[in-house]
């Protein structure tokens, strides 16, 4: 095995503000421990500007080619947050640390840039971004569903807690729920 260099996360995100300046909104790191030594692992949390975040991708490649998870979202009102969950020194005994990369999306401009030409596998998480969130990935080809089933409601996503997800809620918080239902004769003629 060759001998190699391993940044610190403090390190890291300071690669990070240096490259995007005020385009890094905001990062953290998290200490945990695990197991019955209470080893120690760490945890970056750095939030990117949507403009910024394919070169971010790109510079954590010069690290080292990171292990992609998955991307995780959430609704927010107005923005969709997305986090991509990266590792480096993927499988390094007390080395490893994970990188978690944010990016908030306005409604009003739901479209990121896809990183399969970086990281082929994160096809995967991209086509579940597309379905469930509504999100025009940039550069994905466009599929048929992966998850969704091919008769689903059109401009219907199940993640989205707006007037497009499938039980959005009401100006007062509760849940309207008859989306779904309003939507029902429109995938009974799809054939």
């Amino acid at each position: 095995m060759m001998n190699m260099e391993y940044m610190k996360p403090e390190d890291i995100i300071e690669l990070f503000k240096e490259k995007f300046n005020d385009s890094v909104t905001n990062s953290k790191i998290e200490i945990k421990t695990a197991g019955l030594k209470k080893n120690s692992y760490s945890l970056i949390w750095l939030e990117i500007e949507p403009k910024d975040f394919k070169e971010a991708v790109k510079l954590l490649c010069t690290i080292q080619f990171p292990h992609f998870a998955i991307i995780s979202g959430d609704d927010f009102g107005e923005e969709i947050e997305l986090n991509y969950h990266f590792s480096l020194y993927y499988g390094e005994r007390f080395k490893e640390i994970s990188i978690n990369l944010i990016t908030l999306l306005p409604k009003k401009d739901l479209k990121i840039p896809t990183l399969t030409d970086i990281i082929p596998g994160a096809q995967t998480a991209e086509r579940e971004i597309k379905e469930m969130f509504g999100i025009k990935v940039e550069g994905l080809p466009d599929s048929p569903n992966l998850f969704l089933p091919k008769d689903f409601a059109k401009d219907t996503y199940p993640f989205r807690r707006d007037e497009k997800g499938i039980y959005p809620l009401s100006k007062n918080g509760k849940y309207v729920g008859d989306n779904i239902v309003k939507r029902e004769e429109g995938v009974k003629k799809v054939e």
